[in-house]
């Protein structure tokens, strides 16, 4: 976008699909501000989840001694730092906590399938970096900005979709393919404008182009 458009937008509004520790890290290199929703931003909500003792999330966690506490009492503490790379490359660094002792514990079945102490695998990087974001989208800025792609996303792909006869694809091949869709967002994008000029719209921008080149 930055390449063909000439400019940055001075923040990234996106769905749960394209949340990771490298979006995020990348984001925030170039000064953008991330308004992505978590991909468990759904599954917080329900009762199922926030009952669920074997979540990170449903643990006490102690930031002066970095442990973290199970439904039991008992302690997991942070064993060792392993470093993993995506399919692109991007390098990031896990803490493991395992647990004192989960011997006995009346709670393992529901905690953990592991045979020995049950263990919990963080970044704590992505954590930081995905509260940052989750902050982002509930604010009132937020709001809007969720709101609009939704809107300006989701309503285009339901045009294309039911409006448009894109329910699948008849032509074979990537060429095919991408020409049918270019033709596609053309003519949806030509009848957009068509509509505006009617209606004398003509001329609106979420951001003032000028200000953010």
């Amino acid at each position: 976008m930055e390449e063909n458009l000439g400019f940055r937008y001075p923040s990234v509004t996106a769905d749960f699909g394209y949340e990771s520790e490298e979006a995020y890290t990348y984001l925030r290199s170039v000064k953008q501000k991330p308004y992505i929703k978590p991909q468990t931003y759904e599954k917080w909500k329900k009762r199922s989840f926030k009952q669920d003792i074997s979540k990170r999330e449903n643990m006490g966690y102690d930031e002066k001694t970095d442990t973290y506490t199970c439904h039991a009492g008992k302690a997991l503490t942070a064993l060792f730092v392993k470093k993993q790379k995506s399919k692109s490359g991007y390098e990031s660094e896990v803490t493991v906590y395992e647990c004192e002792n989960c011997r006995g514990c009346p709670y393992k079945e529901k905690c953990t399938r592991a045979k020995g102490n049950k263990r919990l695998y963080i970044s704590k990087s992505f954590l930081e970096k995905r509260q940052e974001s989750y902050g982002n989208i509930l604010s009132e800025t937020g709001i809007k900005y969720r709101m609009n792609r939704s809107i300006q996303v989701e309503g285009a792909f339901g045009v294309l979709k039911n409006d448009y006869g894109l329910q699948r694809f008849l032509l074979r091949g990537k060429t095919k393919v991408k020409l049918k869709i270019l033709l596609l967002c053309m003519g949806y994008n030509i009848n957009k404008l068509h509509a505006k000029i009617q209606k004398e719209r003509t001329g609106s921008y979420l951001f003032p182009v000028k200000e953010t080149a």
